[in-house]
């Protein structure tokens, strides 16, 4: 069971337990970071304009691939 619910995943990317929460910590803030980007260009639209998507863009190139 303990398997199953913390290693499992690492290891279908090829990572162990700590390696996969340092990325996944990664991968929130710069979600956390595009999502401020995109609040401040909703209250401003002449700031930001690409920032959000750029990170998105991003992060999907590095994980649309992992596990397989």
């Amino acid at each position: 069971m303990i398997s199953r619910v913390f290693l499992d995943h690492p290891r279908k990317v090829d990572e162990s337990y700590l390696g996969h929460a340092w990325f996944a910590l990664r991968f929130a803030g710069l979600l956390s970071l595009a999502a401020g980007a995109a609040l401040v260009h909703a209250v401003i639209p002449a700031l930001c304009e690409r920032t959000a998507s750029d990170i998105v863009a991003k992060l999907y190139a590095k994980t649309h691939n992992r596990g397989r």
